[in-house]
């Protein structure tokens, strides 16, 4: 009987593991925002610079997302990513400028 007890408890213990922890509603507002600020359009940055063992350089990043080009509104790509997160509804609005 304990052979058969010990592993079904084992299981119990594993799968209770896999259960999502809600992250901090603030946290989340925070990370939501960032993904809602790439769906508003491409981003990017451009670094300029020199060093004494290389000299001058130029370097540039750009990035456009799944949301954007899918042409999501930001304000759905925060709410939506704010419940996956937390499993609730956002606690404010999103900060997006």
């Amino acid at each position: 009987m304990l052979r058969i007890l010990l592993p079904l408890a084992a299981g119990a213990t594993l799968l209770a593991a896999c259960e999502p922890v809600p992250v901090d509603p603030e946290r989340a507002a925070l990370q939501c925002e960032q993904r809602a600020r790439g769906a508003q359009g491409p981003t990017g940055s451009v670094t300029i610079g020199a060093s004494s063992d290389e000299g001058p350089f130029v370097g540039t990043a750009i990035g456009i997302t799944g949301d954007y080009l899918a042409g999501r509104d930001p304000v759905q790509v925060y709410n939506d990513c704010v419940i996956q997160k937390t499993g609730a509804l956002p606690i404010r609005p999103p900060r997006l400028s």
